[in-house]
């Protein structure tokens, strides 16, 4: 439900802002210009500051949730994060629904963004904390499998609330939010606390060795339990994570933590996620086609990060990233050719045209859905030592949310400047990306989450920058 309340939120705002009557009751300016302004740019129709700022809002609140989020997941443990992530967003879709200016739409969508910001925060620490070492890669996916199914649900609401007689469809939109939360808030009372959270928070380790006995199936933890309460005790004696994560020792686990979500990002996936219906206008398709399309790509992106479920602990990380690299480049360059060929600033593509750049935009979104997607979340939550690890999922979360907010704000006017060429300045980052993966990025699969160290102390570029301190030779020759 973490990843359902994120995905159904990234799905249903790029919806909504393509229905006539939400546009004609809070943004006018932007209805009249594509209702009546004939001489205006394909590409440019939709470029409001006000519009991207009802998308964007919410991503510069769950930045500043995040790391609130992160002080709460470390004193109070991960369960009461994921509990007032699921109730600050339903509040948020309550007031969305029942919206009647466009300043009560935004501050509904700021409640979104905390109840989002906490929920990214805890909800993949949890789930890596709690899956065996050899299915850790399935589990944490299922988040993203359910920002999926979080897109997909409010695309297919999308296309049906459009067609409700007198312009109220959008209200359904929004107040449909509050479903997902509801299961969270209510869930989370019942879920137990991790066992990694248990004995950094108290020194109760029978009540720990007993849930890890639970979530392993077996009574043989010991191993296990001893990497956790050595993790503990050295998480303990750190007053300030986020100064910790500035050692030299942790800096590839803080570059990955800054680069993973910002190339995550600039991949262009929220192009597609927020303004598909938006983009499908552009290239001349109706409002029910444009939601249908969209409803299209949420299945592919669905099915894709389900067959990265089955195949990243088999196949492992680094493979999955580089596939799904070459595959979104290959599509992005051809969809930018054909828009750069065919779409002008004026009139539409024709249907076979059409029907092309809407398959070319499946195989991306089934590229990244297997790779950047669910890999995205996964990798950043999984290499972090426990003292450091709140800390290291909060810049995680908060250089996601950055980003994901400077996209949002800056994507309709820059499709207005660059035109076609949008999709080449992705494909640009998205080489680049490739390249970081293929060279600093190693392998991570099915090694235990407290013994993640080894992977950088045997990497060829890592090993040299976390050599332990010369000065203590005992250190060294371990």
């Amino acid at each position: 439900m973490g990843g359902v309340i994120f995905g159904y939120d990234i799905g249903i705002s790029g919806g909504v802002t393509s229905m006539d009557a939400f546009l004609k009751k809070f943004f006018p300016e932007v209805y009249k210009r594509m209702k009546e302004d004939t001489k205006i740019s394909n590409y440019c129709k939709f470029d409001s500051q006000l519009l991207t700022s009802f998308t964007s809002s919410l991503y510069i609140a769950g930045l500043v949730a995040s790391f609130v989020a992160s002080w709460i997941t470390r004193k109070f443990g991960r369960k009461p994060t994921i509990l007032g992530g699921g109730a600050a967003f339903l509040i948020g879709s309550a007031l969305g629904g029942a919206a009647f200016n466009v300043y009560m739409v935004i501050l509904g969508r700021i409640l979104l963004g905390v109840g989002v910001g906490f929920a990214n925060q805890a909800v993949p620490l949890y789930l890596s904390e709690m899956a065996p070492p050899r299915y850790r890669g399935a589990i944490n996916n299922g988040f993203q499998f359910s920002i999926g199914v979080g897109a997909l649900s409010a695309n297919l609401i999308n296309f049906g609330t459009e067609k409700i007689k007198g312009g109220w469809g959008w209200r359904v939109s929004l107040a449909l939010a509050a479903v997902p939360a509801s299961i969270l808030t209510l869930g989370a009372l019942f879920l137990p606390e991790t066992p990694n959270s248990l004995i950094q928070r108290s020194k109760d380790y029978g009540k720990a060795e007993l849930m890890l006995q639970r979530v392993r199936g077996t009574n043989d933890v010991q191993a296990e339990l001893d990497d956790l309460v050595k993790a503990s005790s050295l998480a303990k004696t750190i007053d300030d994570p986020f100064k910790k994560i500035l050692q030299r020792k942790y800096r590839p686990q803080l570059v990955m933590a800054i680069a993973i979500p910002f190339f995550q990002q600039v991949t262009g996936i929220n192009v597609i996620a927020f303004y598909a219906p938006v983009l499908f206008r552009a290239i001349g398709l109706g409002v029910s086609a444009s939601l249908l399309s969209a409803v299209v790509t949420g299945v592919v992106g669905m099915g894709s990060t389900f067959i990265s479920m089955l195949i990243v602990d088999k196949l492992g990380r680094r493979v999955l990233f580089l596939v799904g690299g070459i595959q979104m480049l290959v599509s992005q360059v051809m969809v930018g050719g054909i828009m750069a060929a065919e779409l002008g600033d004026h009139g539409g593509v024709s249907k076979v045209y059409a029907f092309l750049v809407l398959l070319l935009i499946c195989v991306y979104v089934a590229g990244f859905g297997w790779s950047w997607g669910p890999l995205g979340w996964l990798v950043p939550s999984e290499i972090f030592p426990l003292e450091i690890r709140s800390a290291g999922q909060s810049i995680t979360v908060a250089v996601s949310f950055i980003f994901t907010f400077i996209v949002a704000q800056t994507f309709l006017s820059m499709l207005c400047h660059l035109k076609s060429g949008i999709f080449f300045f992705f494909g640009g980052w998205v080489v680049l990306m490739t390249a970081f993966v293929y060279y600093l990025l190693p392998e991570t699969k099915g090694m235990p989450i407290e013994q993640m160290d080894r992977v950088w102390k045997e990497h060829w570029f890592w090993k040299r920058i976390v050599v332990e301190e010369p000065s203590n030779p005992k250190m060294e020759t371990a």
